[in-house]
């Protein structure tokens, strides 16, 4: 038998933010249509806290002081809040030394080639739990000090004490993973532009004010103030301020997104033009990130959870429960939630079953358990649900009864219907966790949740990337009927799954997308269109295709201070072909991040089809040097053995991937085809019986098997094996063809 192994391709995504230099030209003219401009807004235009306070001294007084207020400053003797009276702080090995000069900050601690220097602190950042550092480096960088001040407890803590990083990993703070410019700007200061230069890989970023201030939400107010002083006491709404009391509830939480959202970011700068879909796209609902059932894990900035919620549907909105100016509750304890919800119903033993005024009693503590972040900073979980521990049971994700009462999943669930009895309602969580696992038959619940309308966007949206985790050749025509979907959150995402099937078979499905209302999906849409020759472009496409190109390289320079933005770029390449230029990005993209595994085990495979097997292997084996537990460099570095006719060395490393990886039925796959090259029936038949044990409804597992059984003249054996996977799998004919030939 001719086998060809097909290798993984590896593709990294990151959220990531930018915007385009001063001065340069606008891509996109405002009258094309759905198109709306890159255009920059003037520093000018925004006129500062001082002159809003003139005329809205409530409001003033109630964003002054706020988390806003505080997000940024320069450090003196005002802002600074840590102890910088010649103390010592040690983590990790690590020790950093913080002392003054004069009315200067510094710190002494460990630079990025492991030596130790002094710093001076440019910038405070945040305020409460917490307060950051930042400094400044060469080429416009600035980056966020590791070590934080708890403003809390009053002392120096690490950010994440249990977490060894050395000095040349992109997670070092003087690095990517906490420079300023890339990761915090766009969020903690008004009208930033990020400014990054590739071909210098340096910044030169600017911002209007320092802060959140007024206009960072309400815009730039340059307009407004000559309207107000033009017409006097006729002044009415000209409508050039954003987020005002008349705005919708959902265009609200749309707006608050713009930084309280794990995002990947589609302009080059916010420009208060547009929805948030033509800046932005959220994470969606995925592991590790979440945990399967949507439960916050990892920080998705409260966007993500909330749009799971009931409230969401129902349209409560950020400010029913955080005043929009001071950011605190409009309520302590039950009374926020008794806004809506009757005390006499909800407040009581009776529905909680704990003593009141205790924190068993509190609402949040059940609905809305959370997490810490960033060492002392906890936040809650806004998907507001009914504790779950019978899914804990099944899968593993968490519920506040067995966190709160520090006990196991068996009594929480056994103490749940000792109380209710059985969970009385189905959450969408039922059906979305086996799905997001990639458990069987969890394809079953995410088509019904797909379909399912009265689900949120993001829900749905979610539910479509994890069919992925299926034989997606088998819901082409799902996806196919998914990019025509009223929520551009589903057609993103479908488009997504749609442009990793190496495939121009979904042109003329892509085509129309590049008209739709949302630029973060137009984009999507001529990503994956990337295979396409451009020359083949019908007429009547290309005008757009051309506008949305400029759109798509803009997105790439965008994001090109970022790994995962320089990673997009070289995917675009290899979807064109052009495999120079796709490994040249790969290599750029790890560059940044030299211990980026995944990058690297893409550009492996990269080396491998262009024949470089020397390159290929080395890369391979440093993975498995850098990280000896991760099993997919085994399995790729077996793969290319295989290739290579060294079929001995490629079975010793599958036995060794699955020791790391038994759960991955495609490793058992592969190692029974290698027995096979090698005459082992035996070992042969055996490994898939093995993965057929881990996932006895697996496709490719069930063929194997059945072509096995089929060439050692084994026909019964065969016949059984194909009967039942012409029942999992019916549209698939060639199986039926198959099991004809038995009878």
């Amino acid at each position: 038998m001719n086998i060809k192994f097909l290798l993984i391709f590896f593709i990294v995504y990151y959220s990531v933010i930018g915007c385009k230099k001063d001065g340069e030209q606008e891509y996109i003219s405002q009258n094309d249509g759905v198109f709306i401009s890159d255009k920059l807004i003037p520093d000018s235009h925004f006129l500062g806290d001082g002159k809003c306070k003139e005329c809205h001294q409530e409001e003033f007084k109630e964003w002054k002081g706020s988390h806003h207020d505080k997000a940024m400053d320069s450090a003196n003797h005002e802002s600074v809040l840590g102890n910088f009276d010649d103390v010592k702080f040690t983590s990790q090995g690590v020790t950093s030394h913080f002392f003054k000069k004069g009315d200067d900050f510094f710190v002494n601690t460990e630079g990025p080639d492991g030596k130790y220097y002094d710093y001076k602190i440019i910038y405070t950042f945040g305020v409460t739990p917490l307060q950051q550092y930042i400094v400044e480096f060469p080429d416009g960088r600035f980056q966020c000090l590791r070590t934080a001040w708890d403003s809390v407890k009053n002392k120096w803590f690490d950010l994440y004490p249990d977490f060894k990083v050395v000095h040349s990993e992109w997670l070092h703070w003087s690095r990517g993973g906490l420079n300023w410019n890339t990761m915090c700007s766009d969020c903690h200061s008004t009208n930033v532009r990020k400014n990054y230069d590739l071909k210098t890989e340096s910044f030169d970023t600017k911002y209007a004010i320092i802060n959140v201030n007024c206009e960072a939400c309400h815009g730039p107010g340059k307009q407004h103030v000559e309207d107000v002083n033009r017409l006097g006491d006729q002044y009415a709404s000209t409508k050039t301020m954003h987020m005002t009391s008349d705005i919708k509830p959902k265009e609200l939480v749309d707006q608050c997104a713009r930084c309280h959202m794990r995002r990947e970011q589609f302009s080059e700068a916010f420009n208060f033009e547009g929805t948030m879909l033509d800046h932005y796209f959220p994470q969606l609902i995925e592991e590790p990130i979440y945990y399967a059932d949507g439960q916050i894990r990892d920080e998705d900035y409260v966007y993500g959870s909330f749009t799971q919620s009931k409230m969401y549907k129902n349209n409560v909105t950020c400010n029913n429960c955080h005043n929009s100016h001071s950011l605190k509750l409009k309520f302590e304890g039950n009374n926020l939630c008794a806004q809506c919800h009757v005390p006499e119903n909800y407040d009581t033993p009776k529905h909680h079953f704990h003593k009141m005024d205790t924190d068993g009693s509190q609402c949040i503590n059940c609905h809305m358990p959370g997490k810490f972040y960033m060492g002392n900073d906890f936040r809650r979980d806004h998907s507001f649900r009914v504790p779950r521990p019978d899914l804990s049971v099944k899968y593993g994700t968490p519920n506040a009864c067995a966190g709160c009462h520090e006990k196991d999943d068996k009594w929480a669930w056994e103490a749940f219907q000792e109380l209710f009895g059985t969970v009385d309602s189905i959450h969408y969580s039922d059906k979305l966790v086996p799905g997001v696992m990639g458990l069987p038959h969890g394809d079953t619940g995410l088509l019904e949740l797909i379909k399912d309308k009265n689900h949120t966007e993001v829900v749905r949206a979610s539910a479509v990337k994890a069919l992925s985790h299926y034989n997606v050749e088998n819901f082409i025509n799902e996806y196919l009927s998914w990019l025509d979907d009223e929520s551009a959150i589903v057609r993103g995402a479908t488009i997504d799954i749609l442009s990793e099937i190496n495939s121009t078979d979904y042109v003329n499905s892509f085509l129309p997308l590049l008209k739709d209302p949302k630029r973060s999906v137009r984009i999507k849409a001529f990503y994956g269109l990337s295979g396409m020759d451009e020359s083949s472009v019908p007429e009547a496409y290309k005008e757009l295709y051309e506008k949305v190109k400029l759109e798509f390289f803009a997105h790439l320079d965008t994001n090109s201070d970022f790994v995962g933005g320089r990673a997009k770029r070289a995917n675009y390449y290899l979807k064109k072909g052009d495999f120079d230029k796709g490994i040249a990005g790969y290599e750029s993209a790890l560059s940044m991040d030299n211990l980026n595994n995944q990058l690297r085990l893409t550009l492996a495979n990269l080396y491998y089809n262009v024949q470089n097997f020397t390159k290929a292997e080395q890369a391979f084996k440093t993975v498995i040097e850098q990280e000896p537990d991760y099993g997919p460099a085994y399995y790729s570095l077996a793969l290319l053995y295989a290739e290579l006719g060294q079929n001995d060395d490629a079975i010793e490393l599958l036995n060794k991937a699955i020791t790391k990886m038994p759960e991955n039925p495609r490793l058992y796959y592969n190692l029974s085809l290698l027995y096979d090259q090698v005459n082992d029936n035996i070992k042969a038949e055996n490994i898939l019986k093995q993965g057929l044990t881990i996932d006895d409804t697996n496709e490719s597992l069930l063929y194997a098997l059945a072509y096995h059984y089929s060439k050692t003249n084994q026909p019964e054996k065969a016949k059984t094996t194909l009967i039942k996977l012409v029942q999992l799998y019916p549209n698939n004919p060639q199986y039926a063809n198959f099991l004809a030939q038995f009878n």
